[in-house]
């Protein structure tokens, strides 16, 4: 076990340096040349908030029921909570109507005008109307990041059913496939699917980007993005770090799990095709 931990760690050795260099870099600017826990806090100041905030308990209300738990894991659920809200959204109408973009002719007419209005206003400019039409509650939040995920689902999704190739649609006529259901079921979308989960792949990203500014304005009092703006006001600039860095990992872990999800049991067929 040991010997298999340390050939890892030793196939890895190029990433570890590079790692440790960094934060090595990091400490030294700030405690030789910045000098002002403000404008640039150590590692050793994040660590310690990190501590800090695992240590610190709250309460995760979930309708009558209170649970104690750290504050970090509260935040961490109640972003979970928003993020879960927007992606789902994204996913149960924008690949089915990317889907029918590029199968239908038609769909894709009424469609498309529409969606390139939408799809360059930034979502932060649906605040207003998030507050407006939701009021401060998570699915408020949910709807920013649903509005900055959908779109590269849709076009993603688009994209893929448009590039089908004729001759696979043709082969599976030939064999008695004709119905539009059953092209799209067996034939367009197993062809379509590495240009799908690229889609969602893009999409999770820039719904995480917009999961700050989902909290930023008081959808609830938790949240990796409101303890953000909140440790801000206080001028706690280590604990503004803290989050930042939760919000990187936390994201590189999701993306890990899609990518594993993706390359080895929805595109398992792929495998030794360009990699």
């Amino acid at each position: 076990m040991a010997n298999k931990i340390i050939h890892k760690l030793k196939g890895r050795a190029v990433e570890i340096i590079s790692i440790v260099s960094a934060l090595v870099l990091w400490q030294f600017v700030a405690d030789l040349i910045v000098r002002n826990k403000f404008f640039l806090p150590s590692i050793l100041d994040v660590i310690s908030a990190a501590v800090t905030i695992v240590q610190r308990p709250s309460v995760l209300e979930i309708g009558s029921l209170a649970i104690e738990m750290p504050v970090v894991f509260v935040d961490l659920l109640q972003s979970l909570l928003h993020f879960s809200i927007g992606m789902i959204a994204a996913l149960i109408i924008g690949i089915p109507i990317g889907m029918m973009m590029g199968w239908f002719t038609t769909f894709n007419r009424i469609f498309d005008p529409i969606i390139e209005i939408f799809r360059p206003i930034p979502p932060l400019a649906w605040i207003p109307f998030a507050i407006i039409w939701l009021g401060l509650t998570p699915v408020s939040a949910g709807f920013l990041i649903f509005i900055g995920a959908v779109f590269p689902i849709i076009i993603n999704t688009f994209t893929g059913l448009k590039n089908v190739p004729r001759v696979y649609v043709e082969a599976a006529r030939v064999l008695g496939c004709m119905k539009d259901r059953d092209l799209i079921r067996y034939v367009a979308l197993p062809s379509a699917l590495p240009s799908i989960a690229a889609g969602i792949r893009i999409g999770i990203g820039v719904g995480w980007m917009c999961l700050v500014a989902a909290e930023m304005f008081g959808v609830s009092k938790h949240g990796l993005g409101f303890k953000i703006w909140h440790h801000y006001h206080l001028h706690q600039m280590d604990m503004v770090l803290v989050y930042m860095m939760m919000l990187g990992l936390l994201g590189l872990f999701i993306d890990k799990v899609l990518r594993y999800v993706i390359d080895e049991h929805l595109l398992k067929w792929q495998a030794g095709v360009v990699r």
